[in-house]
């Protein structure tokens, strides 16, 4: 149905029934669920996409901080093959990987992020799973007991995840609980784990601390990165790229 509206934009409860091979009613139902979730906008007698701007407008909330999410989206996507599963977490600098994911084949995508599945969605190469559960408005996220348990399902090859703070003495530290809890199962169900993270939050921490630093692999950051911490973290067996 998402996938319908992203090339059609906006289409009727009939059309939409006749295209999935289900009754109106079913559709009707369907359409209200999206619609309860956030993922599309109802009209009468039908249903439209949701712009992208209103799903990704926390993208916007840092702007001096975007071009340091796009010299580390374009580090961490020389990561991904063709072939591979991955996990991407709701966070804004994993969101900015999406334009480097688009090309790539055969790719599957397991997210808890609305933003990238709107952004993604209709590419034919990526095979996109929502992770299920209740919608957190404020953050465009999928979260909760329901959403941990889906993660539990699957394994991937690498997990993408951001965090609040990072520091040699504390490990990794973040302000919400929930997303906390969702990068350790992303991070426990993947075969490699990278944190993607502005050099503003590396030595600086959050009021939670949630996991040990050896629940990554790798830290990519941007050039404001502090040399002279290299040799540091990469004591604790995290390769640092910047």
């Amino acid at each position: 149905m998402l996938a319908l509206l992203a090339e059609k934009e906006s289409m009727s409860v009939k059309e939409l029934a006749e295209h999935l091979g289900i009754s109106e009613i079913t559709t009707r139902r369907d359409l209200l669920v999206l619609a309860q979730q956030g993922l599309l906008e109802r009209t009468h007698g039908g249903a439209m996409k949701i712009e992208k701007q209103a799903l990704h407008h926390f993208e916007h909330k840092s702007d001096s901080k975007q071009v340091e999410k796009e010299h580390i989206a374009a580090l961490a996507a020389r990561f991904i093959e063709p072939n591979d599963t991955i996990f991407l977490d709701c966070g804004s600098t994993v969101f900015a990987l999406c334009k480097h994911l688009k090309n790539i084949p055969r790719l599957k995508i397991i997210t808890n992020s609305l933003p990238i599945l709107a952004e993604l969605l209709g590419y034919k190469n990526l095979e996109i799973n929502l992770i299920g559960g209740e919608v957190d408005g404020e953050r465009m996220a999928v979260h909760g007991s329901i959403a941990l348990e889906h993660i539990g399902r699957y394994h991937a090859q690498k997990s993408f995840i951001g965090v609040d703070g990072i520091s040699l003495k504390n490990g990794l530290t973040a302000h919400s609980e929930k997303e906390a809890e969702m990068a350790k199962a992303l991070a426990k169900q993947a075969k490699t784990t990278f944190l993607l993270c502005d050099s503003s939050k590396v030595e600086r921490e959050s009021y939670l601390k949630f996991a040990p630093l050896s629940m990554i692999e790798y830290l990519i950051t941007d050039k404001k990165f502090d040399e002279k911490l290299k040799k540091d973290y990469e004591k604790c067996g995290i390769k640092v790229i910047f």
